[in-house]
């Protein structure tokens, strides 16, 4: 997986995919668009819905939203190739996965400034924190590997090789992570001890993009740039339903108070699931957005769903049957707000 802003190009001249709806639909619609602006690609979104931050990676900073009001709260500057940001609320800080200089800035949650900078693998994408033992994981996809970080003093703690470019991971805050693997598997790691436990294939799902959690009934969310939903039993690996979904994901998410379970696309849907445990899952909403707009972030509180995209031209030289748009439209960047 790559910058979002640049991946999703090729996916703009597709058509959106039909999918087969349930009957009442989700509610979801967009209710806000927030007109942020400023330079800058994106990637990763994370959510602090405690704190009311939003904060989004724009390639060589990150912004600071405040997620009722759109307000720019602040900014994290020198993060160059920024992919992912890591919250730690118990211990006031926030990790960075700066892609272009290998390295993890370690910030105050307060007050946004820098007060470390840890050298990692090479080009780190995702980054985690894990409650339970206190570390950060950078998923490094040009060097394959996971780095472990103590999250209070910033020492890094060891590697993890993974055998193949990591995408997204996801913690069951009980002693496993589990990561997507570029190449059509899904990991598990011991957090502890710093390995590999199992690799799982994940046939049909040919590249995972994408990948969230329901901890309590042990289902994972993963998204497949075959346009399918893959649910997994995080206990056996077993592949259990595969939903169909847009075109281009790059995000799932899950939310354990209503059990739905989303997937935002490229080509301006995100799918709405629902979860009836044990194992049924069914497709009650594709939910129109905005071309572009594949990452997201979940509030936890409001149960809204906040993805980002920009406006894409053609460059002034281009031919008028040539229907590819790849240049940005200075300050077109914006916030979607998906709610019921």
């Amino acid at each position: 997986m790559f910058t979002r802003s640049i991946a999703f190009v090729s996916a703009m001249i597709l058509l959106a995919t039909p999918l087969v709806l349930a009957a009442g639909g989700s509610g979801y619609h967009v209710l806000i668009t927030y007109k942020v602006g400023g330079a800058g690609k994106w990637d990763y979104l994370t959510m602090d819905s405690n704190a009311r931050r939003l904060y989004i990676a724009r390639g060589t900073h990150v912004m600071v939203l405040d997620p009722d009001s759109g307000n720019r709260i602040g900014d994290i500057q020198n993060t160059p190739g920024v992919h992912g940001i890591a919250l730690a609320p118990e211990l006031g800080l926030g990790f960075t996965s700066n892609g272009d200089d290998g390295t993890v800035s370690i910030f105050d949650s307060k007050t946004l400034t820098i007060k470390k900078k840890v050298r990692v693998g090479d080009n780190p994408g995702a980054i985690l924190y894990d409650s339970v033992t206190k570390r950060v994981f950078t998923f490094n996809r040009r060097s394959q590997d996971s780095t472990a970080i103590d999250a209070s003093t910033g020492r890094v703690l060891g590697t993890i090789k993974l055998d193949g470019a990591p995408d997204v991971a996801a913690s069951d805050d009980n002693g496993r992570i589990f990561v997507n693997i570029g190449k059509g598997q899904l990991v598990t790691l011991d957090p502890n001890k710093l390995e590999v436990k199992v690799r799982w294939p994940l046939a049909p799902c040919v590249v995972p993009r994408g990948l969230s959690m329901d901890r309590k009934n042990h289902r994972l969310f993963v998204g497949c740039d075959n346009n399918m939903m893959a649910v997994v039993d995080a206990d056996t690996g077993r592949v259990l339903e595969t939903p169909e979904i847009g075109e281009d994901v790059d995000a799932t998410a899950f939310d354990a108070d209503t059990g739905l379970a989303f997937a935002s696309c490229a080509d301006g849907s995100l799918t709405v699931v629902k979860e009836d445990p044990p194992d049924r899952f069914t497709i009650i909403d594709n939910v129109r957005t905005m071309q572009g707009a594949r990452t997201m972030a979940l509030d936890s509180i409001t149960h809204r769903v906040f993805l980002v995209t920009a406006q894409y031209g053609h460059p002034s030289d281009a031919k008028e049957d040539d229907e590819r748009p790849n240049q940005l439209i200075p300050d077109s960047f914006v916030v979607l707000v998906v709610g019921q």
